[in-house]
């Protein structure tokens, strides 16, 4: 099974990307990598309130329908803080790789 990957790209709203950050990395990250996600980097864009991330998943039920359950989970509706309000615009893009095998 090959990963499917997706692009995310946030703007955080002003002043927030600090604790932004906090609730990702003490509450995103670890649950998202728990349901089987693998983060494959995150990077913000200083100056610009700009966080980006790539996560991927190759389980039998594919990405999205992988994604849903995640959202749906009491462990994600319990998330606290939860980092979402946080969020002004947010973009998303699936990506598949170029690269050979």
């Amino acid at each position: 099974m090959n990963a499917v990957s997706q692009l995310r790209i946030y703007r955080i709203k002003e002043g927030k990307m600090e604790a932004w950050l906090e609730g990702w990395t003490r509450g995103v990250l670890p649950l998202r990598q728990k349901f089987g996600f693998r983060i494959d980097g995150a990077w913000v864009v200083r100056g610009e309130n700009i966080f980006v991330w790539i996560l991927a998943y190759d389980g039998p039920e594919g990405f999205e329908a992988h994604d849903a359950a995640y959202y749906a989970s009491p462990e994600r509706k319990a998330l606290r803080p939860d980092p979402a309000p946080w969020i002004e615009k947010s973009e998303s893009y699936m990506m598949a790789s170029v690269l050979p095998p």
